[in-house]
């Protein structure tokens, strides 16, 4: 059966651990699926890791719509959330309004993602009022590196950690089905996770949070950089997967590949 906002806030209230990977294509998401996974972000970090560019800034909502297509079709279990990238609802409600609804109608998502704080109640209470389920982002957020200075970590000081948390209790109050908190310490998690009624989901907070995300290419090694330090990937794929391009080129340039059973008479 398919996930659901009930589903997930029940795991919470059980004690329940939820998991949550990003995809972008049919393939992974059909492997996603397959392992278990309860949600599926189509995150504007597609922006780095499909697009090859060094933020997420420049995501459209017509990328985000395309690659939201290609994962729908592919599964049917995990509740699947979409980015809202920049620019689609900093600029008005009714931006933010018409740009969700496009996801939703044209993506075929179950929710959406938003980056932001006390700034975000209105268009997080407009949105749920509309019937458009929200998840929340707090902590180090990602459209907002440039005002942020860099990739840091956010909450550190108390009037930080206060303002996180009460950003935390509004974006609950205003509708939000759940916050991700991404490079906050591991004690304002644990707090913000214990004052809310809704699933946390942590991605370099800590481990006390209800469930935790990661970028699909980190959990599989896929990179060729140094990933960040609260990242563990769980294959090599990178590597493999050179080694076997190489393996291929190696059989072509020699004539090894294709043999003769591998051709057509």
């Amino acid at each position: 059966m398919a996930m659901t906002i009930a589903d997930l806030k029940r795991m919470k209230t059980q004690g329940e651990r939820i998991s949550m990977l990003t995809a972008y294509d049919a393939t992974f998401a059909r492997l996603v699926e397959a392992a278990g996974i309860e949600v599926i972000l189509i995150g504007d970090s597609l922006g780095n890791v499909m697009q090859g560019r060094s933020t997420t800034v420049p995501v459209t909502v017509e990328d985000i719509i395309y690659h939201s297509r290609c994962v729908m079709r592919a599964c049917q279990r995990p509740f699947v959330v979409a980015d809202l990238p920049f620019g689609s609802y900093q600029a008005s409600l009714e931006d933010g309004l018409r740009a969700a609804f496009r996801l939703m109608k044209e993506g075929g998502v179950h929710g959406v993602k938003l980056e932001g704080g006390e700034r975000c109640v209105p268009l997080t209470q407009a949105l749920t009022q509309a019937g458009v389920p929200v998840m929340g982002h707090l902590g180090l957020t990602p459209q907002s590196v440039h005002q942020l200075s860099g990739y840091r970590v956010q909450g550190k000081e108390a009037q930080a950690a206060e303002a996180l948390l009460q950003d935390a209790q509004s974006l609950q109050e205003a509708g939000a089905f759940s916050i991700v908190l991404e490079c906050v310490p591991r004690q304002l998690a644990a707090r913000v996770t214990q004052a809310l009624h809704i699933p946390t989901i942590g991605i370099g907070a800590g481990p006390d949070c209800d469930g935790q995300v990661l970028v699909l290419q980190d959990c599989l090694g896929m990179g060729l950089e140094k990933p960040a330090k609260f990242v563990r990937p769980f294959a090599m794929l990178g590597e493999t997967a050179i080694e076997a391009f190489k393996a291929y080129a190696h059989e072509v340039r020699s004539g090894t590949y294709p043999n003769d059973g591998e051709s057509y008479h």
